[in-house]
């Protein structure tokens, strides 16, 4: 579950600093240096964050974000803005394209890291890597523990992806679907009803401590994670 970063950036030591970083922090980073380049690795499979500069050949960043905004299968990605321009219309225009930061050259690489981070917490906090606790079921994916009611609980790795994933989405109804691109990938291609499969096997490995009533079949729909 470690997150995918896509660095959108033309000058390659500018590049090279944010990427290195990132991996020092433990993200996986893909690298583009044009819009076009990061369409096609968008196209491949979807990161989990975007850090965008502004200024691009071709196509700009600001209109990438717009562009990513305005489709059903990117508009959720997290984008960061990196970028010389520091005026304060440009902000407001690069928050108003869709980005949910802003960061302005020169830039603490540590600064950056912190605000990946950040904002994955808050648009993706299944991807933030941090313990998470729903009615006595805990969930630590650093440690890939799970206890229900302070017993362990052992879970298969796709097991282990999906609760953690309804756990930090609680009371939402989720499609097949959309089940498989958030914990499978949009890039692996699949039977939906692998889905119930694995559902089956998280009940039962929940069932002794009672949690398995919190994984809620919505007919017609998919499935929802009760939280309360």
């Amino acid at each position: 579950m470690t997150p995918t970063i896509l660095v959108v950036e033309d000058e390659p030591a500018i590049q090279e600093l944010v990427v290195i970083n990132l991996k020092h922090a433990g993200f996986l980073v893909v690298r583009a240096g044009s819009a076009e380049e990061a369409d096609s690795a968008i196209r491949a499979a979807l990161p989990d964050l975007l850090i965008l500069d502004w200024m691009l050949p071709g196509q700009s960043g600001v209109a990438l974000a717009r562009k990513m905004r305005s489709d059903e299968r990117t508009r959720d990605i997290p984008i960061i803005m990196l970028t010389a321009r520091v005026h304060e219309e440009d902000k407001v225009q690069g928050l108003d394209a869709g980005a949910d930061d802003y960061v302005t050259k020169p830039f603490s690489p540590k600064e950056l890291v912190a605000r990946v981070r950040a904002v994955l917490r808050r648009r993706a906090p299944h991807l933030a890597g941090e313990a998470v606790e729903v009615g006595g079921l805990q969930l630590n994916p650093a440690t890939h523990r799970v206890l229900a009611d302070g017993q362990p609980i052992e879970l298969g790795p796709t097991e282990f992806r999906l609760l953690f994933f309804f756990m930090t989405h609680a009371e939402r109804v989720y499609t097949r679907a959309q089940l498989l691109d958030e914990v499978w990938g949009d890039h692996v291609f699949i039977e939906e009803r692998t889905v119930d499969v694995h559902i089956r096997r998280l009940r039962a490995a929940l069932e002794p401590s009672g949690h398995q009533e919190r994984v809620e079949t919505v007919r017609g729909t998919g499935y929802r994670f009760r939280g309360a």
